[in-house]
């Protein structure tokens, strides 16, 4: 959406709230619901409709911008937030409901329209996560856009094959939201907080296998290391720590 645009969005806040109405729509039926059946979700005509956007193609990439700009807008509000405060918004969580729905409905479609929405939010992401990084809430990445562009993939393609084996329904974005946060929360925040592995061999084989170059960048992130909280600094010499108890055991 150019300048012009916004502008006259700004100016106009009734093409905003058939926007929102249209995003609920799409929601509950599908990114291929008619825009007679968003009209009358919205309570006006058609031709009010194609008035605003012009086409529904238009009227479906700006949905698409609102419901990222919402998701990035929900991201950093957390991060702004006291840990119970965060807490607190999983369980307003449900208020994202169609949000959520029609995310999900977007990449599962995929396409053109899918790929540039995903890439977006993988934009806002890594500029999200580069806001904790220098806030020190989150730690630093040897490739910080690898990072979001995984963290993004896996989260949207989990919620999909959750909601999948639970069959839960994306029309119904708020209990969907409800029942993945209920039973997800836990087991997300152990691994952000404490991770997976209780030994660095993997990364440090991995590391010194890659080369000179992500030597480096290895060396410039390890200071963040010693800021973890719940699981403590992490030895950055397990290997040579290892060594030193063999021979002192042999000894």
């Amino acid at each position: 959406m150019d300048a012009e645009d916004q502008r006259e969005n700004q100016r106009n806040p009734a093409r905003d709230r058939l926007r929102d109405a249209a995003i609920e729509t799409f929601a509950r039926l599908g990114l291929h619901a008619p825009v007679r059946q968003i009209a009358a979700d919205a309570g006006v005509t058609a031709g009010l409709v194609t008035h605003h956007f012009g086409s529904r193609a238009r009227l479906r990439t700006e949905c698409d911008d609102e419901v990222a700009r919402r998701i990035r807008a929900l991201k950093e509000d957390g991060m702004a937030r006291s840990p119970e405060q965060q807490l607190a918004m999983i369980g307003e969580l449900d208020e994202s409901g169609s949000t959520m729905s029609y995310t999900l409905r977007l990449v599962r479609e995929g396409g053109p329209a899918g790929r540039a929405f995903l890439e977006r939010l993988i934009d806002d992401a890594h500029a999200y996560l580069q806001e904790g990084v220098n806030a020190g809430l989150i730690r630093p990445s040897r490739d910080p856009r690898m990072r979001a562009r995984y963290l993004v993939a896996s989260q949207l393609g989990g919620v999909l094959l959750q909601a999948d084996l639970l069959g839960l329904d994306l029309a119904d974005g708020p209990a969907l939201v409800q029942r993945i946060a209920a039973d997800t929360s836990l087991t997300a925040l152990e691994l952000y907080t404490e991770g997976l592995l209780v030994d660095r061999a993997l990364l440090d084989g991995f590391l010194a296998a890659a080369g000179p170059a992500d030597a480096a960048t290895s060396a410039h992130a390890a200071p963040a290391r010693t800021t973890a909280r719940a699981s403590g600094p992490i030895d950055p010499a397990p290997a040579d720590r290892r060594e030193r108890t063999k021979k002192e055991g042999a000894s």
